[in-house]
């Protein structure tokens, strides 16, 4: 399919749809031809991700929004959307782009962490206690 314009600023560029696109299945063929090209239905759903709105504000110039939800949901329930984010991290750590090292915790922040799971264990034993301090009831 022939290039897009890029409708919004935050649309997906001809390099990246570039990159993309070889990492997507394969059309079935079957049905009707599609009224929306994939690139707009994935621009959609990047907008909707991005704004948080509901999936019925997404804007008609990237497909009707149910057309956009049917595909977003299709491939979430059947993995596809897994496979490509597999497919690009291989792709940018073959070329180099991405580093795998871990930092290390600051000595502060790994302090509060500790302080922070301390009292939610202190918080979680006095919460398992059956009944009332103050009455002394106990449930069964």
């Amino acid at each position: 399919m022939a290039s897009v314009v890029v409708t919004r600023r935050h649309d997906l560029t001809d390099a990246q749809w570039a990159a993309l696109e070889p990492h997507l299945p394969a059309a079935s063929g079957k049905g009707r031809p599609p009224k929306w090209s994939r690139r707009q239905l994935i621009d959609g759903i990047r907008w909707r991700i991005r704004t948080g709105a509901p999936w019925r504000d997404v804007p008609a110039c990237y497909g009707h929004w149910f057309t956009v939800y049917g595909l977003f949901r299709r491939w979430q329930r059947e993995g596809i959307w897994a496979r490509i984010l597999a497919a690009l991290q291989a792709c940018a750590d073959a070329a180099g782009k991405i580093d795998w090292t871990v930092s290390a915790l600051p000595a502060k922040m790994d302090r509060g962490s500790k302080q922070v799971q301390n009292s939610v264990l202190r918080v979680g034993k006095e919460t398992s206690l059956r009944g009332s301090k103050r009455t002394g009831s106990r449930d069964p």
